[in-house]
């Protein structure tokens, strides 16, 4: 059974700070509680925990009974992107012939001393319009900026996100610090800096300044950027397939809401 969480009682946040998906949720928690119509959580069967925000769909600890349940919840509200646990992916995936599975990669960011000479290039609190700027040339479905701004400035005031920038030309955010668990994501350059090596000195700036404060720190690439990071000297520590829906008209622009923590 699924059954949406009205009261925060009702919400397992110890399940959720266990894992990297479930602190994810755990963050859009913090930053939204449950009072809003496009950050919705439920219980999936006894222990399971689910949480829709806007086109995507996590889940953690759903039992694989509850398979039949999910597939119906998601051709009902057509997420763009679903996460969750294996086996429940391999199982929805049978089910949901429009969704195709997509390799991904989770690095620890693993810090490099030779990087302490970047932060003189820092901005720490930049101006969120030239972030955006960064971002939509490097996702160009980016969603409009009135909803980005929207979004990510109220993360960042309630604590929960933070955004930096490099020499004005690349940015990447920490979309969360739970338990000195860190999750890096949006990372991009603008056009004409690509190919000068901004990206990778300051995520091994980022590497270390994190590791100073004792955090653990990662981001998720799919395959076309898994050789980067890797590159970067960053350790790869957990490989999964997330879905996502087969590419129309439509998904080009859910698409474009760049869910936390991609790069």
């Amino acid at each position: 059974m699924i059954k949406l969480i009205s009261k925060d009682c009702d919400l397992n946040t110890y399940l959720l700070r266990k894992t990297w998906r479930g602190r994810k949720m755990y963050s859009y928690y913090k930053a939204y509680g449950l009072e809003y119509p496009f950050c919705q959580f439920y219980t999936v069967g006894e222990d399971g925990v689910m949480l829709l925000y806007n086109s995507t769909m996590l889940v953690v600890n759903a039992p694989e009974y509850e398979a039949e349940n999910l597939t119906l919840f998601t051709k009902m509200h057509q997420p763009f992107r679903v996460e969750c646990d294996e086996p429940m992916r391999a199982l929805l995936a049978e089910a949901l012939p429009e969704y195709e599975s997509l390799h991904r990669t989770t690095f620890e960011l693993l810090p490099d001393e030779a990087a302490q000479s970047a932060e003189e290039f820092v901005e720490f609190n930049p101006n969120l319009e030239d972030v955006y700027k960064i971002l939509s040339a490097g996702f160009p479905n980016l969603q409009d900026f009135s909803l980005w701004l929207t979004d990510t400035s109220h993360r960042c005031r309630h604590g929960v996100s933070h955004v930096m920038t490099y020499k004005n030309s690349t940015t990447a955010s920490i979309m969360f610090d739970i338990d000195d668990h860190v999750l890096v994501g949006q990372v991009a350059t603008l056009p004409e800096a690509r190919g000068l090596g901004h990206a990778r000195i300051f995520l091994r700036w980022l590497a270390l300044f994190l590791a100073q404060f004792g955090k653990q720190a990662v981001l998720y690439a799919l395959d076309i950027r898994e050789s980067f990071y890797r590159e970067i000297g960053f350790k790869a520590i957990e490989e999964e397939y997330v879905l996502e829906r087969t590419a129309d008209a439509q998904d080009q622009i859910t698409k474009g809401l760049l869910d936390n923590g991609n790069s």
